[in-house]
């Protein structure tokens, strides 16, 4: 496995715990529909939370929740729509980043609630 998969990797599960750490209850992992992918599905309260997890070595090119394009959004709204609806949930949902810079010197982690709105 390249080693940015393994950073990867790493940066998801620094996430997760993160997430349980601060009261989340975790739902799903790298859960997929079809080609689409969401790295974190998480709850809340009464909210579902769609969690894109960037990691990086380091922020020369800029943070690495910058890195979340307008497609990427659109896959996962629509990953979203698909998981709320195959799970019949009626729900709010949130989009947050979570930007991560993992490298020898160092870790930083910067969780950003409500990164994005859907337009359903």
């Amino acid at each position: 496995m390249a080693s940015h998969n393994d950073l990867g990797k790493e940066g998801e599960q620094m996430a997760a715990a993160h997430l349980v750490k601060s009261g989340y209850k975790i739902l799903e992992q790298n859960w997929h529909f079809g080609k689409e992918e969401i790295d974190i599905i998480a709850r809340i309260g009464d909210e579902l939370v769609i969690v894109e997890v960037k990691t990086r070595n380091s922020d020369f090119f800029g943070e690495p929740h910058e890195f979340v394009s307008k497609g990427k959004q659109n896959h996962m709204i629509r990953a979203a729509h698909a998981y709320v609806e195959r799970f019949d949930l009626d729900v709010e949902v949130r989009f947050d980043v979570i930007g991560i810079i993992l490298n020898p010197q160092g870790q930083k982690l910067e969780h950003i609630e409500d990164a994005f709105q859907p337009r359903w």
